[in-house]
């Protein structure tokens, strides 16, 4: 089963996401309430995959925790600035001017 989530949450971390909430209770004992880890399923899915996977089972993030959440980081910027990228290079608009 853990490896199944593995590849899961590689291939679309949102989705990674949304199996932990529906399935495991790691979402709630990471944070309180569900408005910013919607929020980060939005926005940064791999910075808040990675904290809720590294603080639901210590419940302490260690300084390898915050390492993994880091990873996260700079994996959602440079998704964004991938997706950044490839606008301009294709013009940055889908209307075409005469």
């Amino acid at each position: 089963m853990g490896l199944l989530f593995v590849l899961i949450a590689l291939l679309s971390p949102r989705l990674g996401i949304v199996v932990l909430w529906a399935f495991t209770n790691y979402i709630d004992r990471s944070f309180n309430g569900f408005l910013v880890p919607l929020l980060g399923l939005l926005f940064l899915p791999w910075t808040t995959l990675m904290y809720v996977l590294v603080q639901a089972p210590a419940g302490r993030i260690s300084f390898w925790g915050w390492l993994f959440v880091g990873i996260g980081v700079i994996l959602d910027m440079s998704s964004y600035g991938q997706a950044a990228t490839q606008g301009k290079s294709s013009g940055g608009s889908a209307v075409q001017t005469p």
